[in-house]
């Protein structure tokens, strides 16, 4: 082993999202920052070859240089960046053909179910949506012509937990070429890495806690299979799914402190759901590290910590929870999740009006139910707010 690999081996990962894979060397001037690098096309020696770049959306430095350092933080081989993490999925899907089959959990991302009903349906591929937390409910599902178990875990909205690990070895068990893929959004690979579990692609959505600050839209697919990588750069290239330099920039400037603001999230978010469990107006509580929760002890297994990501349920309806969302002073109601900035939202109305209201209220993702990321405010000025919210509208 080379003393380049030997130190890379023994990198901790504060120290990775530092550095990000990048040398000042390689720049002209040795910047500590890597360069954007804004222009569109490169100069050729000849008109049939190019020095390693030829126009943006195929390739540029800056996409590349965010590609590997998010590798570097995935123990990945491969990292592959999109426009947004529905281009990331869109990737994905786009490696199937017309009568192929996916195996989904039946609870995802509104975004990710409507792809699946309204665009991949379109193309002649069919979907069956499991509950992935009885592993032979995915195994059941399997049939000869699927090609993609997808998974989100934690959920969204409600964080259900489940076995990555044995989800994946049934699902090659009963199929080797099938795909396993998990959306790894909620946690990053900070504190969960779904390649090491036996997982074959990790989808982002880099929009979130990756980024962090709420101003990128952006996804990404990391993968170790050789065989996947010119399929999927490809489709990356030719579908027109590659992101900006400029915004690949923000994403790389905003890994350098996602160990730090991951572990801040965590200790924030924990405290809040421990407050929302014992508030005498709060009916329910979800978060995976609450003793409370039905997967609490695979949690602890599968993950090193969890998120800014707390759902709860209050006691009311429709009505109820949007009063009580106008009520917030430091919160924000606003869309997506994963910033310094706390963002609230009722799932129903919003992420996941998509679904079928049958399968809203089976699963639980009910007009009650609020989904809550949890930004880097101060502890007390949250509780503070959601309690004085709460009071206002619920007592």
């Amino acid at each position: 082993m080379s003393g380049e690999a030997t130190q890379k081996k023994a990198l901790k990962y504060d120290t990775k999202a530092i550095k990000l894979g990048f040398k000042p060397a390689v720049t002209n001037n040795y910047s500590i920052m890597p360069p954007i690098g804004l222009t569109t096309s490169y100069e050729q020696d000849d008109p049939a070859t190019d020095k390693g770049y030829l126009y943006i959306r195929k390739n540029n430095p800056m996409r590349e240089t965010l590609e590997k350092g998010i590798a570097e933080l995935e123990d990945s081989k491969y990292c592959l960046c999109f426009s947004s993490g529905t281009s990331a999925l869109n990737g994905i899907v786009t490696l199937l053909n017309t009568g192929d089959h996916i195996v989904s959990a039946e609870v995802i991302f509104g975004g990710s179910y409507r792809y699946f009903e309204k665009i991949t349906a379109r193309m002649g591929i069919t979907t069956t949506y499991v509950d992935p937390t009885d592993v032979q409910n995915v195994e059941k599902a399997i049939q000869e012509n699927t090609k993609l178990v997808f998974l989100e875990t934690p959920a969204n909205p409600h964080l259900s937990v489940y076995d990555i690990a044995k989800v994946a070895e049934a699902a090659h068990k009963k199929k080797e070429d099938v795909v396993v893929a998990v959306d790894n959004t909620f946690l990053t690979s900070y504190f969960q890495k779904p390649l090491s579990l036996g997982v074959d692609v990790v989808m982002y959505s880099l929009t979130k806690y990756m980024n962090g600050h709420t101003d990128v839209c952006m996804g990404a697919l990391c993968f170790n299979e050789d065989s996947l990588l010119p399929r999927l750069r490809y489709i990356q290239n030719n579908a027109g799914l590659s992101p900006s330099p400029f915004d690949c920039y923000l994403v790389y400037r905003g890994l350098k402190t996602l160990p730090i603001r991951m572990r801040q999230h965590m200790k924030i978010a924990l405290k809040i759901a421990q407050f929302l469990e014992s508030h005498p107006l709060v009916e329910k509580v979800l978060h995976p590290l609450l003793p409370s929760h039905p997967q609490y002890e695979l949690t602890k297994r599968q993950t090193t910590g969890h998120s800014g990501m707390v759902a709860f349920y209050v006691k009311g309806g429709l009505k109820e929870t949007s009063d009580l969302l106008k009520k917030f002073k430091v919160i924000n109601l606003a869309a997506s999740l994963g910033g310094v900035e706390s963002l609230v939202m009722v799932p129903a109305v919003l992420s996941h009006a998509s679904f079928p209201q049958e399968d809203r209220l089976r699963l639980g993702i009910t007009d009650n139910l609020v989904r809550l990321s949890v930004g880097l405010e101060d502890v007390d000025d949250l509780r503070e707010d959601l309690d004085q919210a709460l009071h206002s509208t619920l007592a």
